[in-house]
Parts: structure tokens; sequence; C-alpha cells
């Protein structure tokens, strides 16, 4: 018995440096070839069937006037990039509530920073415009404040600041008449 162990235990010592070199000439052989590589660049990938096409349409600049985005059908010059610009109305409304709490502390001008940081994540933001107006109404630019009362109008003129903004309107047209 005793013969036996130490022979497994003999070959296994004289056989074991060889094993990595066994099984490196295995991966050789398995190993693709560059007309295998050649021949995988020419097939067409799945993938490929998959694709979205998410340019803009031809016609969207004249559809949407009011975009900032140029495309190639637009008499501007063309770009290689379309620009995109955040939208996150979770943010803007963050922003309105920070801007809503500095307002309440009088701290206008920080106010007025968190509600403009509110129209660049939701650029159509009633509210922020609004609230933006009345800001800047405080501080003494009343040129800005018209024209965000004027954009509150515009986005909602049913509103529920709507006589209010357009009291202000009336208010700082009487203003710059005198």
């Amino acid at each position: 018995m005793k013969s036996r162990l130490w022979v497994i235990v003999l070959v296994s010592f004289v056989l074991l440096p060889f094993v990595p070199v066994i099984f490196a000439a295995q991966d050789e052989d398995s190993a693709p070839t560059k007309a295998d590589d050649s021949a995988r660049q020419t097939e067409v990938s799945s993938s490929k069937d998959t694709r979205i096409d998410i340019s803009a349409p031809k016609d969207d600049v004249k559809n949407h006037p009011n975009s900032s985005v140029t495309s190639a059908d637009s008499d501007e010059a063309p770009s290689d990039t379309d620009e995109m610009h955040p939208w996150d109305p979770h943010k803007a409304a963050k922003d309105i509530e920070v801007g809503d709490y500095y307002f309440k502390r009088k701290n206008y001008r920080g106010a007025l920073e968190r509600y403009k940081d509110a129209l660049v994540y939701k650029p159509n933001d009633a509210v922020a415009n609004f609230r933006l107006a009345e800001c800047e109404e405080k501080i003494g630019n009343s040129a800005d404040a018209t024209q965000h009362y004027e954009a509150y109008l515009k986005i909602l003129p049913e509103g529920p600041f709507a006589a209010e903004a357009q009291k202000a309107l009336d208010r700082l047209k009487s203003k710059a008449a005198k």
C-alpha cells in the first residue's frame, strides 16, 4: 500500500511541471486565426437592427420656432452637435422652494439666483417667472421685472397670480412713464 502511494506522489511531482505546457498547447490550437478575425469583422451584428434614429425631424425648427437648438435644415451655421439643456422639474421645484425661503427672509438677491436656477432646469415655469419678477422689482430692476411678469402672463394668462402680475405691470409702466 505504501509503495502505491509513493508511486502516485512521485508521478505527480514528475508530471506536475508539464501540466501548464499541455494546457497552453491546447489553447493555441483553439486560438482564432487572422482569417477568423476578418470573417468576424464582415459579419453583420444583430444589434445594428435595433438602432433607433434620435436625430431631429427635418421640419423641427419650423414647427418649434422658440427652440434654441439648431439643426441641419436651418439657415444658421450647421453644428456637429445638438445642444442639450438640462430639464429637471424636481430640481426646479426645489430651487423655487429655497427661493421662497430666501424671499421670506428678505434676501432678494439669494432668492433671485434660486429662481434663475429654477428657470435653467424648467425654462417655462410660470411660478419661477412670477417670483423672479417680484425679486427684480424689489431690487429695482424694473425692466427685468416687466419681462418676467409678461412671461408669466404669456404662460398662464388666467393663472393664480395673473391679476397680481397685471397690477405689477401697470405699476411698472406708470413708473417708467414718469
